[in-house]
């Protein structure tokens, strides 16, 4: 690579990340599904934090590891959360990047098919009834998963079978299911391409049977074979992407229209003669995560606890991918005219810059571009003064706070909370002990915003709640206020 190629393909990274930043609406902190991944962290960091709620967040962070890794890393760098969260975005961009970069340069004969496969990537969408997003506006570990997994699809198609299987053990410790999703697909495509290496990836796929019957019959799965009964699946009503009886008819279309223009993309290539040989192996990877789709669907649709918690359709997401690549190729180098070709990038990287600034000056007019920390408003302002309350505090907030005020109680307040229904019924997915006390917190909470104070106290017997906090006037003892919010003492 020339000196040349290289600052274009650092000024590329740069603009990449911008546009795809863009495209999320900007990049904002303590959002989404950091309602639970902020306080898996701060739990290690101060573990007098959470001494009731750590139950709910165990239900998820005993299969991860990334919490304790970062907890390290906080305690030993002396760096605050907040900034290596953004560090850990932005990684996750920049090495999607590079892996769009090393994919593109090994399939394509020219840099327009990278700029072309860089532009699409850019352009976030969710993938159909699956719960998940190509690409996230807060720091997900499953985004660094993804990319580490994308580069061990590089590296496989570069001959390079040993550092893409060890890519793919550290996906694997980022973010597991994801990371097995990766597995399936360039295990499947060694065993096609590589026959040096059919015996010894025999041996791994047996030694990774035995420890997921480990898992399932004696470890952290232990369990999860048991069908989710109907109190249990109700908890997870509101979210159609977990059963398989909520998936219309836009689920079938979509998602299995991935593998028909990946199929129709790879065949063409071959009758024009520029599929490269281990191209058959992606492809047959690529069937078998369709595959693994389909047989684990009876379950699902049995209601089994382990199918539905491993979402299997998210392989869709994988797929997506995939079928991007060979589009990237259709548009920006199969045609024959250069200027077709180059009209068709452009007009690709207009389109993901104008939808990226839309999309941001609609969802955040007049907001930073980035916001690293906890926006400086009424809502903070409050939680500050929570996490200043001794650490054991129990806090009773509207059951909707985290999406009405933009982040959990949890989160900027590090405090247990009564109930924060949106993550809450997430987790319960992976216990049904969480889903029936979230169930019943949910009832007790009905019609929150009309409580008496008598029954607000009622609420806090039951529960030992120390404080309200509310954006009206209640009859109980003031503790804080600002111009929105009520904090009160329910002791």
């Amino acid at each position: 690579m020339t000196t040349t190629e290289k600052a274009g393909l650092a000024a590329g990274a740069v603009v990449f990340c911008l546009v795809a930043v863009l495209n999320c609406g900007g990049y904002r902190y303590g959002v989404g599904d950091q309602a639970f991944y902020i306080p898996a962290v701060t739990q290690h960091l101060n573990p007098a934090l959470f001494p009731r709620d750590r139950a709910i967040l165990h239900a998820q962070d005993r299969f991860m590891l990334y919490d304790d890794a970062i907890a390290a890393l906080v305690r030993g760098s002396g760096v605050p959360v907040p900034t290596v969260f953004f560090a850990g975005f932005l990684l996750g961009l920049a090495l999607l990047f590079g892996a769009i970069a090393a994919i593109g340069r090994t399939l394509y004969p020219s840099w327009l098919g990278v700029a072309m496969l860089a532009a699409l990537m850019t352009l976030r969408h969710r993938i159909t009834q699956t719960g998940a997003n190509s690409l996230e506006s807060y720091f997900q570990p499953r985004m660094i998963a993804f990319a580490l997994g994308a580069w061990a699809i590089a590296a496989y198609l570069r001959g390079r079978v040993a550092a893409a299987l060890a890519i793919l053990l550290f996906a694997f410790l980022v973010h597991p299911t994801t990371a097995m999703w990766f597995a399936i697909w360039a295990g499947v495509a060694i065993f096609v391409s590589e026959r040096a290496w059919r015996v010894p990836l025999a041996a791994l796929a047996a030694l990774g049977a035995l420890l997921s019957v480990w898992a399932v019959l004696y470890g952290p799965l232990r369990g999860h074979l048991h069908r989710m009964d109907p109190l249990w699946a109700s908890a997870m009503a509101g979210k159609d992407y977990i059963f398989p009886s909520d998936w219309n008819a836009s689920f079938w279309l979509v998602n299995f229209s991935y593998p028909a223009v990946i199929v129709a993309i790879y065949a063409f290539r071959t009758r024009r003669h520029v599929a490269l040989p281990r191209e058959n192996g992606q492809v047959a990877g690529g069937a078998a995560l369709v595959a693994v789709f389909l047989m684990s669907w009876p379950l699902m649709v049995a209601g089994v606890a382990l199918a539905l918690q491993l979402q299997t359709s998210r392989v869709f997401w994988i797929l997506d991918f995939l079928a991007a690549i060979y589009l990237a190729w259709l548009f920006a180098e199969a045609p024959r005219s250069s200027n077709l070709r180059r009209a068709a990038v452009a007009l690709v990287i207009a389109a993901a810059v104008g939808r990226g600034l839309f999309v941001w000056s609609s969802e955040h007019a007049g907001s930073a571009i980035a916001q690293i920390g906890f926006p400086q408003d009424n809502w903070t302002d409050a939680m500050e003064w929570i996490s200043r309350t001794p650490a054991d505090s129990h806090v009773l907030a509207d059951p909707g706070h985290a999406w009405k005020y933009g982040s959990s109680v949890r989160v900027t307040g590090e405090r247990d909370v009564d109930l924060e229904e949106v993550k809450d019924l997430a987790l319960a997915l992976y216990s049904r002990e969480v889903a029936v006390e979230a169930l019943r917190r949910i009832d007790d909470a009905r019609d929150f915003g009309s409580f008496t104070p008598e029954q607000l106290r009622a609420l806090a017997a039951r529960y030992d709640l120390d404080y309200l906090v509310v954006d009206r006037d209640v009859d109980l003892p003031l503790a804080y206020r600002n111009q929105q919010f009520r904090v009160y003492s329910l002791k």
